[in-house]
């Protein structure tokens, strides 16, 4: 599989469909496997955060979830046509679990979220076995997490807890995840795909502008969004 390292952070060099298939390989191994989806957010607190470099670093696949990160891969060599974003993956999975009877688990977002995610999937996939949880990534909720999680005994895993508690609770809680042969973080995707947050219109996703949309439907998001410039700029310097 090539790679490459965008200012240090691994990004694999696949496009959805590869994802698609080693992700189905992965469950079919039956081990434990880490799927993480790195944006340039991931890239430049990866950075300054060693723990967080060491997950990513760990990874058993790194998807560029991004059109920033997609530029700085090209500029490497690596052939990426576009993102493979969280919330892209999500609609496939289901289809594959439904397929290949996976049971699937979907943890994170608000209370309710995640639920009502579940049940929109499994309205689209006859015979999709998928269970939810809202959780916390924090220690305090792990206990009772791993307890409904090792009661369904999924197959796949989705984690919507957000970049890096997301990364990190699979990591730290990975060897009581008994069965569960792909943990996936998928930040916003349970939100976007209820319709509980407006997705850009795909014109947009295109041209590599989402992360402008976003930023007008979720303005909150200026703070963490204020690292793309600098983001850019260590590329363009990195590789000039």
């Amino acid at each position: 599989m090539e790679q490459t390292r965008v200012l240090g952070v691994r990004v694999d060099c696949v496009d959805m469909d590869a994802a698609l298939a080693l992700i189905e390989d992965f469950v079919d191994s039956g081990s434990r496997h880490m799927v993480a989806t790195v944006n340039p957010e991931f890239v430049m607190r990866a950075h300054d955060d060693r723990e967080f470099a060491r997950v990513l670093d760990a990874a058993d696949l790194c998807l560029a979830d991004g059109s920033g990160i997609v530029w700085a891969a090209r500029r490497q060599g690596c052939v990426l046509a576009k993102p493979v974003t969280g919330v892209d993956l999500v609609p496939p999975l289901a289809e594959m679990c439904a397929r290949r009877r996976f049971r699937l688990f979907l943890l994170g977002a608000a209370p309710g979220v995640a639920d009502d995610l579940a049940e929109r999937l499994r309205a689209e996939h006859v015979g999709l076995q998928v269970a939810a949880h809202s959780g916390s990534p924090d220690p305090s909720s792990d206990a009772e997490t791993v307890s409904r999680i090792a009661a369904e005994r999924p197959h796949m895993l989705l984690v919507a807890y957000g970049s890096p508690n997301q990364e990190l609770w699979i990591d730290r809680v990975g060897e009581k995840l008994d069965g569960v042969a792909v943990a996936i973080g998928v930040g916003g995707a349970f939100d976007f795909l209820t319709g509980r947050v407006p997705r850009a219109p795909v014109w947009m996703r295109r041209v590599g502008m989402e992360w402008l949309f976003r930023l007008a439907n979720q303005p909150w998001r200026i703070r963490r969004m204020a690292v793309l410039p600098v983001y850019a700029l260590r590329v363009l310097r990195a590789h000039s």
